[in-house]
């Protein structure tokens, strides 16, 4: 008797296959599987490629129009929308009268289906025009799928090489596949066809410029089981969405222990960071939150200047640099305890420099990411998703507003294009201080910007005091917000330390007191018309 589970379809014990179809883009080891089904009894059933390949190893394959008596028409369009088709896949083997209807017609059943998509996502990520990406939507593939996924109950359906060999070792030991098995092809089926979906729904919202579409779909496909999330007891995953952006989900790791969920965040908000900055640079993250940035003529230099900043916070943390990695800084970073290092290329005798640090995670991307590039981000709250675009926000030179006396100094423009691409990346409230191309004091997450503004200081100061340095490094250096200062509080707080110059995004009701009190330290201040919270 059929194994039932309370308000599910009745599940057939052990199904052994009289009939499989077998129509997969992706070859890689279907021959192996092809095999084991046709050791287990059952005909093959197959199209274009896919029966090729099957014959060419010697398996007897029926070609799917000669099973239908309806040949492939339409470039291939049309070639398993067949009743014969999806008949044999929905006939439920309970029901007398699906039974009646399938003798009826000469539908017979077909008990595995094994369907590998056509590459829309990669053809996408590889650039491809729009009729490209368009034929490469598969239609007969999800179709099969979701019939046999329906119909679990007495169909197996594989939509993944990698399940191929639990099939096997099944049919090896049993002849055929029991309920649980099933169940779980199926579900992962259904999650297959719908990040399938996902990606088709995101490309064209993006060739209409729906920005806000009425329902949003997310997909992406499993990249990491990992340890656990943020703390040991809460369970967590990667997954890759297939967007080809340079980052951590496209990274090939060549050195060192399996990533964290805190380092895969981290890495992630250190390499966006680095990315923006156009000179030989390096940031420094620590619980996503830069604790060192800094460019220079060359990588090294960068990154001691970086790591000047805060030598302390830097400990376990993330490294980013944004040219490839030279033997002479990774010499320098493997003297420092780091969790990842993210570069987008590594010199050989670089990678032999960090060869003996076996704990450090060593990541290469081939390419760096186009801060300028549209892009979406997500965050969950309570029974819903936030959507906004990725903060591509840019300011150049030519769009600073001077509204103090005194206007700025081409250095203290410098630093201040610098400083403010900094707080973009740095959590809210911030406050960054930028000297001579380096940070030297960050102050984030903050409640309230007098706070951020003192901790940035306090840093400043702690880190000159540290290093022998007769001064504060907040003397002679600039602030950035990422917000207007709501009163001239948190400013006047920097201009004590010895700040010389400001850039914030103005728009305050007390614009004017803010102004009048970097004019009464004769400090320049510019307007970017830009704000950069991050929370």
């Amino acid at each position: 008797m059929p194994a039932h589970v309370s308000g599910d379809l009745p599940l057939s014990d052990l199904v052994k296959p009289a009939r499989a179809l077998l129509s997969v883009y992706d070859k890689a080891g279907i021959v192996d599987l092809g095999r084991a089904l046709h050791q287990a009894g059952a005909e093959l059933l197959s199209t274009g490629g896919t029966a090729d390949t099957l014959r060419a190893a010697g398996l007897p394959v029926t070609e799917v129009a000669d099973y239908t008596g309806f040949p492939e028409m339409m470039d291939g369009r049309v070639k398993t929308l067949h009743p014969k088709i999806h008949g044999g896949l929905l006939g439920r083997r309970d029901s007398s009268s699906h039974q009646a209807a399938m003798s009826e017609h000469g539908i017979g059943p077909i008990d595995v289906v094994v369907v590998t998509l056509y590459p829309f996502e990669a053809t996408v990520a590889k650039g491809a025009d729009f009729d490209t990406c368009i034929e490469n939507i598969d239609i007969g593939g999800p179709s099969m799928i979701r019939s046999a996924a329906k119909n679990h109950a007495s169909v197996t359906v594989i939509t993944d090489p990698a399940d191929y060999a639990e099939v096997i070792a099944a049919l090896e030991a049993a002849g055929g596949t029991d309920p649980a098995l099933r169940r779980t092809l199926a579900a992962r089926a259904f999650t297959r066809t719908r990040a399938y979906d996902s990606g088709i729904s995101a490309w064209f919202n993006g060739q209409v410029d729906e920005a806000t579409p009425r329902q949003l779909a997310l997909g992406g496909a499993l990249k990491q089981t990992l340890r656990y999330g943020e703390n040991p007891h809460q369970q967590a995953a990667f997954y890759a969405t297939g967007d080809a952006r340079p980052g951590v989900a496209t990274a090939q790791q060549v050195q060192g222990k399996e990533l964290s969920y805190n380092n895969i965040n981290d890495t992630d908000a250190a390499f966006e960071l680095v990315a923006e900055l156009t000179e030989p640079g390096v940031a420094i993250i620590k619980h996503a939150n830069p604790c060192g940035v800094a460019i220079a003529p060359t990588l090294a230099e960068a990154y001691r200047r970086a790591l000047a900043c805060d030598p302390v916070s830097a400990f376990g943390g993330i490294i980013a640099v944004n040219r490839p990695l030279d033997k002479e800084t990774a010499l320098l970073v493997a003297d420092l305890f780091a969790e990842v290092v993210i570069a987008p290329a590594i010199e050989p005798e670089a990678a032999t420099a960090l060869a003996d640090k076996k704990n450090l995670r060593v990541l290469v991307t081939g390419a760096m990411p186009d801060p300028k590039a549209p892009g979406l981000t997500y965050r969950s709250v309570a029974g819903g998703v936030l959507m906004q675009n990725r903060d591509n926000g840019h300011v150049t030179a030519d769009a600073l507003q001077t509204v103090t006396q005194r206007a700025p100094s081409p250095a203290e423009v410098r630093d201040m294009l610098l400083a403010f691409t900094l707080v973009k990346h740095v959590k809210s409230n911030a406050i960054v201080l930028v000297k001579d191309g380096a940070a030297v004091g960050i102050g984030g997450g903050q409640t309230s910007r007098v706070d951020a503004a003192q901790q940035a200081v306090a840093r400043a100061a702690a880190m000159a005091q540290a290093a022998g340095e007769p001064h504060s490094r907040a003397v002679g250096a600039i602030v950035a917000s990422d917000a207007f200062f709501p009163f001239p509080d948190g400013l006047d707080v920097c201009l004590k330390a010895g700040v010389t110059a400001a850039i914030q995004p103005g728009g305050s009701k007390r614009d004017a007191e803010v102004i009048a009190a970097a004019d009464a330290a004769g400090a320049a201040m510019v307007f970017t018309g830009l704000r950069h919270f991050k929370h």
